[in-house]
């Protein structure tokens, strides 16, 4: 029988992983793409372990790499679940990487990922609610509330039946635009 409520603290995933000379660009930094797919691996067992349900991606809302990662860094990853809906849950993910030699440690990138928890028909089925239990959750809650309402208005105000590009000129002129509209 699931839960009707759970504290965050029961769903949090934390994994640590060396970076190689494989997981580098051209540049000698870990490649983003790389990241990307960590994030992907702990966002799912965050969202999983919350719902214990199959989970899918259903968005990437924001990833932002702050600092590069080097090769030799120890990388750390550390997720919660900040929201839930009635079947999607926004994880949010801190990245942090440890040159393991100095212990320095350096905040490398914030991201949320909204997972949809799935049956084995693919049907999205109902998740646990959230206990509350600081301002710092609360906060995450209600962080994700306002993401999720500023995305759906963006859909609808840059919907492409309904758009005017009249009413969006003036906010280009001080951009690194040229408009050449044609008649």
């Amino acid at each position: 029988m699931q839960k009707e409520f759970k504290n965050i603290e029961e769903s949090q995933v934390v994994i640590s992983e060396l970076m190689l000379p494989s997981h580098s660009n051209f540049n000698g930094k870990i490649h983003g793409g790389y990241i990307l797919s960590l994030l992907d691996q702990i966002a799912f067992a965050c969202a999983s372990k919350h719902s214990r349900a199959y989970c899918v991606t259903a968005s990437v809302d924001t990833v932002d790499f702050l600092k590069p990662i080097e090769i030799g860094e120890l990388v750390t990853m550390k997720a919660s679940v900040n929201y839930v809906g009635r079947s999607s849950m926004v994880i949010g993910i801190r990245v942090e990487a440890e040159n393991i030699q100095t212990g320095i440690t350096k905040h490398c990138n914030s991201s949320y990922f909204t997972m949809v928890a799935k049956n084995d028909k693919g049907d999205s089925v109902a998740v646990p609610g959230l206990i509350l239990k600081s301002d710092d959750q609360i906060r995450r809650f209600a962080k994700s509330i306002k993401r999720k309402s500023m995305k759906k208005n963006r859909i609808q105000e840059f919907h492409e039946t309904d758009f005017s590009s009249e009413k969006y000129l003036h906010i280009l002129e001080d951009h690194k635009a040229k408009i050449e509209l044609n008649p």
